[in-house]
């Protein structure tokens, strides 16, 4: 679970956390230390939409359309890999509650400036079929006025406005959806579904195997990077060449060719420039852009030297090739044998490619 502006983690009304690999609160952390802030639980009325750059699927919400309804609000950002392991629940229970009066407004706070940007967001909504209210918070104006510190963050809001609970993170399911069916229960919801919803997610979206996660959420960009072991160590936002790592140790990662790196980005200067990450999880995923003049970058995977074959990730192949086409988040790596350590390696093939972030599940 990300950490929005590395804010200090709380302990709320419960916390739904699956393993401290999720709470992507601080890059390299290895566990989770919730300490004591605040909760919006008990909060009314409802904190303000009103300070959302735009909307998606729905005309804007205001407090009067939502009046009476039970709500669910979830904070996330579509270059979030435990929010895309999130969404098909969400979705799920927007479709299957809609009858009995639920109402789910998705509020998208970006966390890279690419996030920002309108098309990208539509593209991911239609990518990933998210067909409920999404909220753009490109500015954290609605972030804000609900406190928030995390991503993904669900707010579930009984029909008088008030918070009454908050799960953040992945897991524990069963506990957001029996509140959903409490909140509509008291709102004498009448048409109420009557078994408890069962996801089976594919792809990208599918749960995370955390008992064996020991690689941490890892930046690219200087402003929060951590573990990074090539030579001649960052230089901010200068070309330089770098020499990657011939024998990283665990969480170890680092840049092989001419790159300049910046506080949120690392970007390629010249073809063949390569990232290493010696990592310890079953999937690998690169949030990645193309170049700035959108020219797609062809890249080359391999894991311990060699091709992934039937360990590739979904947007790579057996032989470890792929394309960097938009801004999002790339699967490189799904292990289908015993998890350990493995060196994992991308080269690219030409130059422009912009590199932001690791996560792991």
């Amino acid at each position: 679970m990300r950490n929005g502006f590395r804010r200090g983690m709380r302990t709320v009304h419960v916390l739904a956390l699956v393993a401290a690999a999720c709470w992507c609160a601080t890059a390299g952390q290895a566990g989770v230390q919730a300490q004591d802030t605040h909760s919006i639980v008990g909060f009314s009325p409802l904190p303000s939409l009103s300070g959302a750059t735009g909307w998606i699927n729905s005309p804007p919400l205001t407090a009067k359309d939502l009046k009476g309804k039970v709500v669910l609000v979830d904070f996330w950002t579509y270059s979030c890999i435990n929010c895309l392991r999130s969404l098909p629940y969400i979705e799920a229970w927007a479709e299957k509650y809609k009858d009995s009066g639920l109402v789910v407004i998705g509020v998208h706070t970006p966390e890279f400036d690419f996030e920002k940007q309108l098309p990208n967001v539509e593209r991911a909504v239609k990518k990933f079929g998210v067909t409920f209210p999404v909220a753009l918070d490109s500015n954290q104006a609605i972030w804000k006025a609900f406190q928030n510190e995390v991503w993904p963050a669900d707010y579930f809001i009984d029909a008088k406005g008030k918070v009454q609970y908050e799960a953040f993170g992945e897991g524990d399911y069963a506990e957001s959806e029996r509140w959903i069916e409490k909140l509509l229960k008291e709102a004498k919801a009448t048409q109420m579904p009557g078994t408890a919803t069962t996801i089976r997610a594919q792809g990208i979206e599918a749960p995370a195997d955390m008992n064996d996660v020991r690689s941490p959420e890892t930046y690219i960009g200087y402003a929060r990077a951590e573990n990074f072991a090539s030579r001649p160590g960052i230089k901010p936002d200068r070309e330089t060449l770098y020499t990657a790592p011939a024998r990283p140790r665990l969480n170890e990662w680092g840049l092989g060719g001419t790159w300049a790196d910046h506080r949120q980005i690392a970007e390629l200067k010249s073809a063949g420039g390569e990232i290493v990450y010696r990592f310890h999880a079953r999937d690998l995923h690169l949030v990645l852009g193309p170049a700035a003049d959108g020219k797609p970058i062809h890249f080359k995977v391999t894991i311990d030297g060699q091709a992934p074959g039937e360990n590739h990730g979904v947007d790579t192949d057996a032989e470890g090739n792929g394309v960097v086409t938009d801004y999002r988040l790339y699967q490189m790596v799904r292990l289908k044998e015993h998890v350990t350590d493995h060196t994992f390696v991308i080269e690219f093939e030409d130059p422009g490619v912009q590199a932001f972030s690791f996560t792991f599940g």
